[in-house]
């Protein structure tokens, strides 16, 4: 999101993708759409960040592929120094993509369709992890929602890419996840029915409760809490 184009590039809006605030656009301009967006955009900012923060406020430690539109949040209380600690102690860290798309705007509908990729080794670890009964961990609700997306209904994970539109709720269920690693969600959010599926509405209902009584921070830039498969 930017203040505008420069005078060197057109978009040309083509048709409604979500909404009345969403659009698909095309856009002519020198190098790439990616270059642009450095050049003049900036990140989305929501009303209870005072100000504008510097781009790389909104990466995580796991960042490599540019695409999302907001920041996997979950992931941001991570640093390099955890992440080594982790693995000193015998945590196997396996990446995983899916990049995020707009989450404003998410009340009733479900999560928009986002392109997403499992690789064949990240598959492959957590097919070893179920069979020697390890505990496989999302961090964040957009990797939660990858892993399932390669999921078969036994648990078992293909090495997929493409675009998700996987909706997790109860009915549907979790297949290949043991816990999550996710931030607190809006009333309203779909990432609720999510959370649910995985821990069950009773133990959401409390740790939100807990939430609110000892003032844990909301959205990207707030607390992180571990939910445990029931």
């Amino acid at each position: 999101m930017g203040d505008g184009l420069p005078a060197s590039a057109i978009a040309v809006l083509e048709a409604p993708y979500a909404g009345p605030r969403l659009w698909i656009a095309s856009i002519a301009t020198q190098g790439t759409v990616l270059d642009l967006a450095n050049r003049h955009g900036r990140p989305i900012r929501y009303d209870y960040v005072p100000r504008q923060w510097p781009l790389d406020y909104y990466q995580t430690v796991f960042a490599r592929v540019q695409g999302s539109a907001e920041m996997p949040s979950a992931g941001r209380p991570f640093t390099p120094g955890l992440l080594r600690e982790l693995q000193r102690i015998g945590v196997q860290i396996a990446p995983i993509l899916l990049h995020t798309g707009v989450s404003s705007l998410e009340a009733h509908e479900p999560p928009y369709p986002e392109r997403f990729a499992v690789p064949a080794a990240t598959a492959d670890a957590v097919n070893v992890a179920h069979a020697t009964r390890h505990r496989v961990v999302a961090v964040g609700t957009t990797s939660l929602r990858a892993l399932e997306s390669a999921a078969l209904p036994d648990g078992t994970i293909t090495a997929t890419n493409g675009w998700t539109d996987l909706v997790i709720s109860p009915e549907r269920g979790i297949f290949a996840t043991d816990a999550l690693i996710t931030g607190f969600h809006a009333p309203r959010a779909s990432h609720l029915a999510l959370l649910s599926a995985l821990a069950g509405p009773r133990t959401i209902e409390l740790a939100y409760r807990a939430a609110l009584r000892y003032r844990y921070l909301w959205h990207e830039f707030g607390d992180s809490h571990l939910l445990l498969a029931r």
